[in-house]
């Protein structure tokens, strides 16, 4: 079906699941200087933080991110970290790091918020521990396209062991360079992941209007593909597209912790948004200790704002909108331990994956189709990229200066990476609450535009 009517579907489905008229907060209003960081975090009230966290807050849940290196030492994540590995081959171990993208990501995911007096940047899950698995992503460096999908391996397998219930990756290289030799590896570390229990979430990719590419990890059968929306619920118009997609979250406006003179970073793209899926099945599996990764993932999937006119899925939105706080107050049946919610997707060298076999369906759940996830950063050359987050070569730190060195690197760091965010290309100044020294913002990139009208706020599928 065409994506128009998918659109057309999503928001529909979307005034549907507000019928309980819960409003979300800011709708697409910009942050005021008298704002702290914390309140700039829409996400959060959005999808009900502050309810959760009376049930809980991801305790006793270890999350891996995988990802070019991290500050250990930002306030808003200190103490976060388990002792993690480093499958980089760079210097400096996992403390080191190129830009602020695998500090956002975590703090995405576990940040506490004690930055700035207590009004840092909060997770979404703020009681998980997070095991730091540093590769080579290009932020540091030359990255080889076949050593990039090694050393994710390498660290998923090593996650697995480390007892990690969850693997986030928000990382890809395109599809389209011909490694089948690193990806049929890959595939089988995967697999063994998941026959060991852990859920593998990672993101989609930023390149819907550049060809919707096909990128790994993220389109590889058994990872779970994140799409990103925006504050009123909509899919964005950078968010990649197809049978990968399982499920969506924010990833718009976003404001974590990163590595820029202020600490902070405004971004945009679906490596917030696996973080989110990521940290959302953290506090699922919180409170249900005793539940596989299938189940917790039907859980979330069955939860989810989706549209309901027949159809249980969309192109754009997947299954719909995590909504972790209805998958904590309303589970449902969380159906077979040893069944997938998701049918296996074969991912092709064209701009979508190509449905394979797909798991029975069980009567408790949809039959999602499995997606890939994670944007790849890949140039022309098929080098590795990241997707746009805090901090990452696709995000503009939220300081004044900053900009014009990412500008000047731009041409060869966007080239070779991304963080599973749009390359910025006119950046506009936003206005970010003040730091401690009252420094300004530094221009953001601006937010590419939707694939359907904005929803009216009453309609957002987060917001009920």
């Amino acid at each position: 079906m065409g994506r128009t009517n998918a659109r057309a579907r999503w928001r529909a489905a979307a005034a549907a699941l507000l019928a309980a008229g819960i409003v979300v907060g800011p709708v697409a209003v910009p942050a005021v200087a008298e704002d702290t960081i914390r309140q700039q975090q829409w996400h959060l009230d959005a999808m009900h933080a502050t309810e959760m966290w009376k049930i809980t807050k991801g305790q006793g849940v270890t999350v891996a991110v995988i990802d070019g290196g991290f500050n250990l030492e930002h306030p808003d994540v200190v103490g976060q970290f388990l002792p993690g590995k480093d499958f980089s081959g760079s210097p400096g171990g996992v403390g080191s790091y190129g830009d602020g993208h695998g500090t956002g990501i975590a703090s995405l995911i576990a940040g506490t918020g004690k930055g700035m007096g207590g009004t840092g940047a909060q997770g979404l899950a703020p009681g998980v521990k997070i095991l730091p698995l540093k590769i080579n992503n290009g932020s540091v460096g030359t990255s080889i396209s076949s050593e990039f999908l090694d050393q994710i391996g390498q660290a998923i397998a090593y996650a697995v062991d480390q007892g990690a219930k969850v693997i986030n990756i928000s990382q890809g290289i395109n599809a389209a360079v011909p490694l089948p030799e690193e990806v049929a590896k890959l595939n089988g570390v995967i697999a063994t992941a998941k026959a060991k229990g852990a859920l593998v979430v990672a993101s989609v990719g930023n390149e819907a209007q550049k060809g919707n590419p096909v990128e790994y990890p993220g389109a590889l059968p058994g990872v779970v593909g994140v799409g990103a929306s925006d504050r009123n619920g909509t899919v964005t118009a950078e968010s990649e597209h197809g049978p990968q997609v399982a499920l969506v979250a924010p990833g718009m406006d976003m404001i974590a912790a990163c590595t820029s003179p202020t600490g902070y970073c405004k971004s945009h793209g679906t490596s917030d948004s696996a973080a989110l899926v990521s940290a959302s099945a953290a506090l699922i599996w919180s409170v249900h200790p005793e539940w596989t990764a299938n189940q917790v993932l039907r859980v979330l999937i069955n939860t989810a704002g989706k549209p309901t006119d027949g159809s249980n899925r969309t192109d754009d939105a997947g299954y719909g909108a995590a909504r972790p706080r209805i998958a904590l107050t309303n589970p449902g049946d969380p159906g077979p331990a040893d069944v997938s919610p998701i049918p296996i997707v074969q991912p092709t060298s064209s701009a979508a994956p190509t449905p394979a076999a797909s798991s029975p369906a069980t009567p408790s759940a949809p039959t999602p189709a499995e997606s890939p996830t994670d944007v790849a950063v890949g140039a022309p050359t098929a080098q590795p990229k990241m997707e746009g987050s805090p901090g990452s070569s696709g995000t503009l730190p939220i300081v004044a200066g900053v900009v014009a060195g990412l500008v000047l690197v731009a041409g060869v760091v966007f080239a070779v990476m991304w963080r599973r965010r749009k390359p910025v290309e006119q950046p506009e100044v936003a206005q970010v609450p003040p730091v401690p020294s009252q420094q300004s913002m530094g221009a953001v990139p601006p937010p590419p535009p939707s694939y359907q009208p904005p929803v009216p706020p009453e309609d957002n599928p987060y917001a009920r």
